[in-house]
């Protein structure tokens, strides 16, 4: 069907792995999805890191495939207030609409894309997931909406992961008739069925940490809540492992010495595919306590019930991530900021008969709605619709040429 149709999809994502991150992993697995579905299918990102691996905020344009998508990723010369300046982005974009039929795809909050895009002509076949609103940052949030204004008018559909997140939106209200809903999706054979690297490393953690042991996975970073898991651990037995890094790891070091649990949290920082597996596979629980809206998803609590990793996770209003592993059904829900509510649920998954076995095999389950192949045929079904709308706007039969 997509061959016939004669078009191809050009992501444009603001990082992509193995920058990890919850909209990067996302990008990875819609992108070889639809790619592996016969798509012809591109992703521009900004690159982060110099030619040692290392990261950086000098760094030069790279251009990769990756399970035959077509990646590109912009050298920049440096990032400021998240802002990444990239002196190439309109070149590199510009080259790649220069095919007719080209849909653009970008994936927000994303300020280098969409400050890229006011540039380019402005009739395009364009499509937006609108992955949260820039909750905190207050001066990059109104430096930013104009130009996001700009573009969420000229665009055909904006994507939302879930209903609820739409609820607590005064941004989405403006483009309620544009709204359609496509939940995150992922590849979930390798959590379901691990491969021995992933059973080594689970069977390796558990004899170094114990048979007890919480699980943090992501950026740490203000919204991921970090503080309250190491507060909740002052009261629980068992090893925090957390995997991930970010700007505030010194900062959430310094408290764990300061609460005495220090010597019971083990920062693994970056870890592969295979090792991420592994853990899930080893964890009591997923701890989730991500505070504000800025976590309008939390894609790995799809990856943790996929494991048989039951979640934790914390009642943020308006956002999918209650929605996701629901309370009583396949995880528990407590309040947001109550390390003592995330401790109470921990321990009943320690101590209460029963309700640990309960969870996996529901997570299990829920796990399969999350689905990538459904999510890129969903995908597919939006694309279509949009370049037919275009198709129509310029004259049936001609080619839908944007420059």
């Amino acid at each position: 069907m997509l061959k016939q149709l004669n078009y191809r999809i050009i992501h444009l994502s603001k990082y992509y792995p193995p920058d990890r991150g919850g909209i990067e992993t996302h990008v990875q697995t819609l992108a070889r999805t639809q790619a592996a579905l016969g798509a012809d299918v591109h992703v521009v990102c900004v690159n982060t890191f110099d030619k040692h691996g290392s990261l950086s905020t000098r760094t030069e344009t790279v251009n990769e495939i990756d399970c035959d998508v077509h990646v590109i990723r912009l050298g920049r010369f440096l990032s400021f207030a998240r802002f990444d300046f990239c002196p190439q982005i309109l070149s590199n974009i510009y080259q790649l609409l220069k095919e007719p039929n080209t849909l653009l795809h970008i994936h927000t909050p994303n300020p280098t894309m969409l400050i890229a895009l006011t540039l380019l002509p402005k009739r395009l076949p364009l499509v937006i997931t609108h992955h949260s609103d820039v909750i905190k940052q207050r001066i990059l949030k109104y430096a930013l909406r104009p130009f996001e204004y700009l573009i969420y008018r000229q665009t055909s559909r904006v994507i939302t992961t879930s209903s609820q997140y739409i609820k607590g939106s005064k941004f989405l209200h403006f483009y309620r008739d544009k709204l359609s809903i496509i939940p995150l999706g992922i590849d979930f054979l390798n959590y379901i069925k691990p491969n021995q690297i992933a059973i080594n490393f689970s069977h390796y953690l558990k004899e170094q940490y114990g048979e007890t042991i919480w699980l943090v996975v992501g950026r740490l970073v203000y919204y991921k809540a970090l503080h309250i898991a190491i507060e909740a651990l002052t009261v629980v037995p068992g090893t925090l492992i957390i995997i991930g890094i970010g700007p505030l790891e010194q900062q959430l070091k310094t408290l764990a010495k300061k609460l005495g649990v220090d010597d019971r949290i083990v920062w693994l920082g970056h870890v592969s595919e295979d090792e991420l597996v592994g853990a899930y596979q080893a964890a009591t629980a997923l701890w989730f306590p991500s505070n504000l809206r800025s976590e309008g998803f939390g894609l790995v609590q799809v990856e943790a019930m996929a494991s048989g990793c039951p979640v934790i996770n914390a009642d943020i209003p308006c956002s999918g991530v209650p929605w996701v592993s629901r309370h009583e059904q396949e995880g528990l829900t407590v309040p947001i900021n109550d390390p003592m509510a995330l401790a109470r649920a921990a321990k009943r998954l320690l101590y209460e008969p029963g309700l640990r076995t309960k969870l996996v095999t529901a997570s299990r389950k829920r796990s399969e709605d999350f689905n990538h192949v459904t999510m890129a045929q969903r995908s597919f079904e939006l694309y279509e619709e949009v370049l037919s709308q275009e198709r129509n706007y310029i004259g049936i039969g001609k080619p839908v040429n944007l420059l």
